[in-house]
């Protein structure tokens, strides 16, 4: 077994929030749960409407780590191939070659996903699952580590698709963001006003502080932090309440609970700690669940969100000592 180096993990996630705090203002609790999907090699999906500075923070973070980066801006005209690449006869040659999509990278920013059809969003299922792709029936391996980063507009806003749920389901997190207080508000107009643009993070002051493989041993701390059985029984109960709650018509897949059990060791180790504690399970169960539940019609006509049926269903799970 390799030797697992205690504390390793928090010190990078301390250096790379540090430099993504230099241009994004007060989103820490969405930076932090982006890293906690990050080490513990899952994908984020993002709610909010444009301009709260989701992609910046995405592009802050992929400078930090000196990782390769690349950006789909999801339409409504998008094809498949135009995320996956395709194979382009070269006539020179007189042989199909690959021309490769913007899914071959480390980090993968698909922004406004729900802009495009279904068909479209179909093609990152196979690589958010199984980090390969498949082109004219050859699959081919895409980068280690692999992430994708997802921001989607509110459903009602006007021309965007639901994300099927089995796209979803590939999420670990969904993460909701909210406007920003005045004072934050005020914060990044006085950055602006001194010639701050996001277009330019090196001007900015973003630098690299780590790189591919410091992840990858991230995720291998991740793997090796401790849960004791009453706490994955714990996580078990939970799960369970979501598929036998009244208010919900359709609950969590196991998938949840994979999720809940990676993301708590993920954010323990953030914590500083080896070892699961129910605070962790807690703090993660929210954002990791919120998407993978359906609530019944009646009860979303009451006002009624998946947060706070989440809520009831945590307050009401006895936490194991």
């Amino acid at each position: 077994m390799e030797n697992i180096e205690k504390g390793f993990a928090k010190n990078i996630v301390d250096k790379i929030s540090k430099e993504v705090k230099k241009v994004v203002v007060e989103q820490d609790e969405l930076l932090k749960y982006s890293l906690t999907a990050l080490i513990s090699g899952g994908h984020v999906l993002v709610e909010g409407v444009p301009g709260l500075a989701k992609t910046l923070m995405v592009r802050a973070i992929a400078r930090s780590i000196d990782l390769d980066f690349k950006r789909i801006q999801f339409t409504p005209d998008l094809m498949p191939a135009d995320v996956t690449g395709t194979k382009i006869f070269n006539m020179q040659e007189r042989e199909f070659e690959l021309k490769k999509g913007p899914v071959f990278t480390n980090l993968l920013l698909a922004d406004e996903i729900n802009r495009t059809p279904p068909k479209t969003q179909a093609g990152l299922l196979e690589s958010m699952e199984e980090q390969t792709v498949t082109i004219d029936g050859e699959g081919i391996e895409l980068p280690n580590p692999y992430m994708v980063f997802a921001t989607q507009n509110p459903i009602e806003y006007e021309g965007t698709y639901p994300l099927p749920e089995a796209l979803m389901d590939r999420f670990v997190m969904k993460l909701i963001v909210d406007y920003p207080s005045a004072e934050a508000e005020r914060e990044v107009l006085m950055k602006y006003d001194k010639g701050f643009t996001s277009i330019d993070l090196e001007r900015a002051g973003v630098n690299a502080v780590c790189n591919s493989e410091d992840i990858l041993r991230c995720r291998n701390e991740v793997k090796n932090t401790k849960v004791d059985e009453g706490l994955m029984d714990y996580i078990v109960k939970i799960i369970t309440e979501t598929r036998n709650h009244p208010f919900i018509e359709i609950g969590s897949s196991p998938r949840g609970a994979i999720t809940i059990l990676m993301t708590s060791k993920a954010l323990a180790v953030i914590n500083g700690r080896d070892y699961v504690i129910p605070e962790d399970i807690k703090s993660v169960a929210v954002p990791s669940l919120r998407h993978r539940i359906i609530l019944k019609p009646e009860v979303l006509i009451e006002g009624m969100t998946e947060d706070q049926v989440l809520d009831n269903i945590l307050s009401g799970v006895k936490v194991p000592r």
